[in-house]
């Protein structure tokens, strides 16, 4: 007989509620948006008259899960930016010739003297004054050397070392310069995911492309120049010993030296040594706060490696002058005091109270590992963004407008079940979008305006069944019964095949591609469920109410 279960009705109206209770902040998109900002503003401590409005605007009790417009719905900035991974290369020499210089004057008696030589970014030059003890001086250093620890540098180390008559080169490997160039692009890819989600930007798409590229794209932000703001400053921190003060921009630093300007006093120049003490890489936070005479600075701690260094070097270094040092630039050279344990400090300057919030975001994210080189930008205004969604808006209730009256004249009364059952469709649609946070694109609307189409193709499926089942001089009860029962297994093979489409779109695609798959896929699954279970569901109901003895479709 033609009847569903007490329960499973229950359920499918359940299923349907929720899903149209989900979707229905979408439909005051704007004020919900402001109502979330404000509850989120209010959370972090900005409780004003006017948030507390703003919050107001949409219900507690309701649904406020949003779905996230794109970039090119939304407007935003568009980046592709190259790592520059052979900054690293430098930096990893540097931070390599204690261990070297160290080595080498344990053995100063087979090796005697060691000068360390100009050489080029990717090496260090160790000129030594006994060249009879090359052989031992490489065997030293090559002690050293440490696995490469990725699955292609199986078996290699991390440097090379040659001889050149008394001078003795260090290099890295080429294993280890791919494992660097590898590492070098996740942790950019990372670090600039930490700088934008440190601002409260919605749902971007930061991702690598190629071996060194990272693509970069973040909706509502006001332009590719703001977004370079925010995640184009390496923001690299370090703490190195002073050696001099001049003003000289061209004096000559020695070996293992470096010259760099100070921020706040024009015209000088430090001579600071180039291996640091301390980078900002050991420090676990910093906070916008002010000194103890009410200017605003930043508060800093290290880890535990990080507070022993400094312990360390403030303790046998009392009276000479330290240069915190920002992207190449002396940004305070105080004096030391005294011992400074516990490994916590303060970063003083003449900082607005925005410039030590924003230097706080840069160094709690971390230093950018190496430069970026930006290869395109791009801005899309937002009112480029409200045209695609007034296009896809038009697009869209064109498709509704003509299934739902081809499906009403070409099935009457079962059409207009259909329909019912399509609007619940797209209406579960933007619940799951809302309930999973999946960002809608214009090709995420092209899917939708696809779904609509699709959607009434298993009703054709089961309303010609019936026809069929009704020549066949079936009573309507039978005929119905029948129509759903021989439709079910052609509607469950179209749509497993086109979702196991979608799920390969996602997988293998991106970006708009991907945006596509999402809404496909979803409305894949919410088309089955509404031509199987919702429009069976009325016809049942409608079937129990009126007891036809003849029915037409």
């Amino acid at each position: 007989m033609l009847q569903i279960d007490t329960w499973k009705r229950v359920l499918i109206w359940l299923v349907c509620v929720t899903g149209l209770l989900m979707a229905l902040p979408n439909a005051f998109y704007t004020r919900v948006e402001q109502s979330n900002d404000a509850k989120a503003a209010i959370e972090l401590g900005i409780d004003t008259p006017e948030m507390q409005a703003q919050a107001a605007q949409w219900p507690n009790w309701l649904p406020s899960s949003l779905v996230n417009l794109g970039l090119d719905l939304r407007g935003g900035a568009h980046l592709l930016a190259e790592v520059k991974v052979e900054d690293v290369y430098e930096s990893r020499m540097e931070a390599m010739w204690p261990e070297v210089r160290d080595a080498l004057r344990d053995e100063r008696a087979t090796v005697g003297t060691i000068r360390k030589q100009d050489s080029a970014p990717d090496e260090i030059r160790v000129r030594i004054s006994q060249p009879e003890g090359m052989s031992r001086a490489l065997e030293v250093v090559r002690g050293q050397a440490r696995q490469v620890q990725t699955l292609t540098g199986v078996g290699a180390t991390d440097i090379e070392v040659r001889a050149e008559g008394d001078t003795l080169v260090v290099q890295l490997s080429e294993a280890e310069k791919l494992a660097s160039d590898d590492r070098t692009v996740r942790q950019a890819l990372e670090i600039i995911r930490r700088r934008i989600d440190e601002v409260g930007t919605r749902e971007p798409t930061i991702q690598r492309q190629g071996a060194d590229r990272i693509l970069i794209q973040v909706p509502g932000i006001g332009s590719a120049g703001e977004l370079k703001g925010i995640i184009g400053t390496t923001a690299q921190l370090t703490f190195n010993p002073v050696v001099g003060r001049g003003t000289d921009p061209d004096a000559v630093p020695g070996v293992g030296e470096t010259v760099v300007p100070s921020i706040d006093e024009n015209g000088v120049f430090y001579i600071i040594e180039s291996a640091p003490v301390v980078t900002g890489e050991e420090l676990v936070d910093a906070q916008p706060s002010f000194d103890q005479n009410g200017r605003p600075a930043v508060s800093f701690r290290f880890n535990t490696s990080g507070a022993r260094k400094f312990g360390d070097y403030t303790r046998d270094n009392i009276g000479a002058p330290f240069a915190i040092v920002l992207d190449d630039e002396v940004i305070s050279a105080p004096v030391i005091q005294a011992h400074i344990a516990g490994g916590s400090g303060i970063i003083t300057g003449n900082f607005t109270v925005e410039e030590s919030t924003n230097l706080a975001v840069l160094l709690r994210a971390g230093a950018l590992p190496a430069g970026l080189e930006f290869l395109e930008e791009r801005t899309i205004g937002p009112e480029l963004g409200q045209d695609s969604i007034d296009a896809g808006k038009t697009a869209t209730i064109v498709a509704f407008v003509a299934v739902l009256s081809f499906m009403a004249l070409s099935y009457g009364l079962f059409g207009v079940f259909a329909n019912i059952a399509l609007i619940i469709n797209v209406g579960l649609i933007f619940g799951l979008l809302s309930l999973i946070g999946a960002t809608l694109t214009l090709p995420g609307i092209a899917g939708i305006v696809l779904t609509v189409g699709m959607a009434v193709d298993a009703n054709v499926l089961i309303f010609e069944r019936i026809r069929e089942e009704l020549k066949s001089a079936r009573g309507p009860a039978r005929a119905i019964e029948l129509g759903y029962e021989k439709a079910l297994s052609a509607i469950v093979d179209a749509n497993v095949t086109t979702f196991i489409t979608a799920v390969i779109l996602f997988a293998m695609g991106s970006g708009p591609v991907r945006g596509f798959a999402i809404t496909l896929g979803l409305g894949i699954l919410t088309s089955a469920f509404t031509a199987i279970f919702v429009t069976r569901l009325f016809v049942v109901m409608w079937f129990e109410r009126r007891r036809p003895k003849t029915i037409e479709v």
